[in-house]
């Protein structure tokens, strides 16, 4: 009797460890699934931030280039009426470089090379012929230009900006250039410091001999890089983003995107260690808070082995799928028909509970846009999919907010995150309750109309549109919105199809005038 009565004690304690290892197993098999899918989509969202991020900084550095060609073209023209005094020649070259920050130096040279006229004097170059690699290419080429990095007759690494100066007999006479350091504080550097973020993300830019022009770290500035596949992108011309492992060995999410008025790339990257940080700290959360939990299971598993093998071990066989949203229903379904097991089974419920919710909160953010609180790009995919499967017809509304850059310049990002909010609220004010509303990017937005036809989402479109434009938005004031219109099915279109049809749309809006809505013209005839 002893004996069997020591056989049935250790078979319940190889039931106890069964069930706990594997209601440990469970969890952090739960918990590492839930964070590689948060770490991918985090990944993912990283990178098209970059993306983006890259093709708004060469917007900005393509309009500081041309301006700062149309200031020396603008003095060309004082300069060639005054050639030969040099008083006035001395003037200029002052009020060119003084009057903006678009220049560190100022120089007036003659078709031999001659310095006629330079700012600031202390460069003491008047008087002296040039020699250098720019002067060279700038008098060979005898037209606007952006030179490649040199080093200057004054010792400094500089890139010019120059324009041809001709006679009233069209005769090539010399140039007037404007130059930025490389190396030193200039507008060039200043533009692109301010985007220089404390979490980790950086940018540099690159030209056409992957020479570096500006690196964070300025001792890089100069420096060529080879066997880097982001580089060798944005000098093609290209715009996209890439996971790569940096020349220092580091994994980088990287976006880029290259200029149109200089053979330049910028390139905005940040590491995947820094990208995670956010990550790592949520779910150390819910690690956090599902433990006590766990431990309450555990020591109520422990106090109460030796009278719950039976329902112990169908517990312990529910444990397996915790990760499963039918664990909870299972674990109702285990009869407790004595009252310790009730309590085990209750508290291994809150258990469950706590983790499905810390599954939840991770998975609607990974569905949700952070700053409107609609649905994003994921989440759309996912409700095409759906209506597709369904074979459900929709219409689609592309929605784009009408020179909403306006808006960021002049009152500031935080403002222009406010239009959006607000334009969020009106959208949903104005659509149904079945309907399904994305922010797919910026100030873009995707309406999709499930079994609306063409005619009803020109009317809805209508009245969002007038409705936005009666909306105060302090301090702005109304806005306007452009919207195209697509749906499907539509002669047999894949859903990518369609929405490029509405994408379309938009652009047809756009040019025409833009505040009003355009039906996809095949959506039209089909009806």
């Amino acid at each position: 009797m002893r004996s069997l009565i020591n056989i049935n004690l250790d078979l319940k304690k190889l039931i106890l460890f069964l069930a706990i290892s594997v209601t440990i197993i469970t969890f952090l098999n739960s918990f590492y699934s839930s964070y590689q899918v948060q770490k991918q989509q985090l990944q993912s969202q990283t990178l098209i931030n970059h993306n983006a991020y890259a093709a708004k900084l060469v917007s900005v550095t393509d309009r500081f280039l041309l301006s700062a060609q149309q200031q020396l073209a603008y003095s060309a023209k004082i300069i060639e009426s005054h050639f030969n005094d040099r008083n006035i020649l001395a003037q200029e070259a002052d009020r060119l470089r003084l009057q903006t920050d678009s220049f560190n130096s100022i120089v007036i040279v003659d078709n031999q090379g001659l310095v006629l006229g330079l700012s600031p004097m202390s460069l003491q170059l008047e008087g002296e012929t040039l020699q250098s690699y720019g002067a060279k290419q700038a008098l060979s080429n005898k037209k606007a230009m952006i030179s490649e990095p040199y080093m200057s007759a004054a010792g400094n690494l500089i890139i010019s900006i120059s324009h041809p100066l001709f006679d009233r007999n069209s005769n090539y006479i010399g140039y007037v250039c404007g130059t930025l350091y490389l190396k030193k504080s200039s507008i060039l550097h200043d533009l692109l410091q301010v985007h220089f973020h404390k979490d980790g993300s950086y940018l540099f830019v690159v030209d056409k001999n992957r020479r570096l022009l500006y690196h964070p770290d300025v001792s890089r500035i100069g420096e060529q890089v080879y066997n880097n596949s982001v580089i060798e992108a944005v000098l093609k011309g290209e715009s996209g983003t890439q996971e790569i492992i940096n020349s220092q060995g580091t994994a980088i999410l990287a976006g880029y995107a290259s200029l149109k008025s200089a053979p330049w790339g910028i390139v905005t990257q940040r590491s995947i260690s820094s990208t995670l940080v956010p990550l790592d700290g949520l779910m150390l959360n819910v690690l956090y808070r599902t433990i006590p939990v766990g431990f309450a299971t555990f020591i109520l598993i422990w106090v109460f082995a030796q009278l719950i093998s039976q329902p112990l071990r169908r517990l312990a066989e529910t444990a397996k799928k915790l990760d499963n949203p039918a664990a909870s229903q299972d674990l109702k379904l285990v009869r407790s028909w004595y009252y310790e097991s009730s309590e085990l089974r209750l508290a291994m419920l809150k258990g469950v509970g706590l983790l499905q919710n810390q599954i939840g909160v991770l998975r609607h953010e990974a569905q949700t846009d952070p700053l409107t609180g609609l649905h994003n790009r994921r989440s759309l995919e996912r409700m095409l999919d759906q209506l597709i499967f369904n074979r459900t017809s929709f219409t689609v509304l592309a929605v784009d907010i009408d020179f909403f850059k306006r808006v960021n310049d002049e009152f500031g990002h935080d403002i222009g995150d406010i239009v959006l909010q607000s334009l969020a609220k009106v959208v949903l004010d104005v659509t149904r309750e079945s309907d399904f509303v994305a922010r797919t990017g910026g100030e873009e937005f995707i309406i999709i109309l499930p079994s609306t036809t063409g005619e009803s989402a020109y009317l809805l479109a209508e009245r969002l549109r007038m409705r936005v434009s009666e909306t105060i938005i302090e301090p702005v004031g109304c806005i306007n919105i452009s919207i195209g219109i697509s749906g499907w099915p539509l002669n047999q279109l894949n859903v990518e199809e369609v929405l490029k049809q509405a994408d379309q749309a938009l652009y047809k809006a756009k040019k025409s005038g833009r505040n009003r809505c355009i039906v996809d013209s095949q959506l039209t005839h089909s009806e």
